[in-house]
């Protein structure tokens, strides 16, 4: 039996209808997508508050990425669910070049998502590194590097020009024993070479993190070994080993 036109026009209401309610659904769920498959931290700018604080404080304005210095912060893509358009650092690509001047960004930003006073201290702490691969990590095999330590990123060496970064493919090195993450850290103590023996003729050294450390990134944007044998991760705090 066909329908009279009254049923026909009734059946494509309901049909819009489920259309837009599906796709509203679809849009809420799309947030929770990063949640439900635990996706890892982002790391954040200095002095981000706490994530859940963050991503309700953070207005995604992007000053904080307008005053960078080495354009290290990024603003979230549609993948990062309720963290689009939040700005984040990839370390690997670029690191946060923390000896900037009164960290900018926390100046720029104009919510307090990012600020110098943290819970119940002062710290702009982004998270720790931690030695990830320490199989292919050169000190720890008493190698030396030579050459160029990454194709990417820039940094603003002190010895050349403290306020201009270069690229780190137009610096290379030429090192005895790879210290490229102790060497190029911008924080005093934040990280030194250890000792792996007793023996005086041992050149193996380790890198060993210590409370200095507000996991800017530079060590794993400047680790030559691909993947980086130390990485950042976002939101830890420093433990002792």
């Amino acid at each position: 039996m066909i329908p009279s036109p009254r049923e026909q026009e009734a059946r494509r209401r309901f049909l819009r209808s489920a259309l837009l309610g599906g796709g509203v659904v679809a849009a809420a769920m799309a947030g929770w997508l990063p949640v439900l498959r635990a996706h890892a931290l982002r790391l954040r700018p200095p002095g981000a508050l706490e994530e859940d604080e963050f991503l309700a404080s953070c207005i995604k304005c992007g000053q904080c990425v307008q005053v960078c210095p080495v354009e290290a912060i990024k603003l979230g893509d549609i993948g990062e669910g309720f963290g689009v358009g939040v700005p984040h650092i990839d370390a690997r690509v670029q690191a946060c070049d923390f000896s900037c001047d009164a960290v900018q960004c926390i100046l720029a930003c104009p919510t307090g998502a990012l600020t110098h006073t943290l819970s119940k201290k002062e710290e702009v702490r982004m998270g720790v590194a931690r030695l990830d691969k320490p199989e292919i990590c050169l000190a720890r095999q008493g190698a030396g590097f030579k050459g160029v330590a990454r194709a990417k990123g820039i940094h603003r060496y002190a010895e050349i020009d403290r306020w201009n970064p270069i690229p780190i493919a137009d610096h290379p090195y030429d090192l005895e024993l790879c210290d490229l993450c102790v060497r190029e850290c911008p924080i005093e103590g934040a990280i030194q070479l250890v000792p792996m023996s007793d023996d005086p003729a041992d050149k193996r050294r380790t890198p060993q993190v210590n409370q200095a450390c507000v996991g800017c990134g530079m060590c794993e944007m400047i680790c030559p070994t691909e993947p980086a044998a130390i990485v950042i991760d976002a939101r830890k705090q420093w433990r002792a080993a």
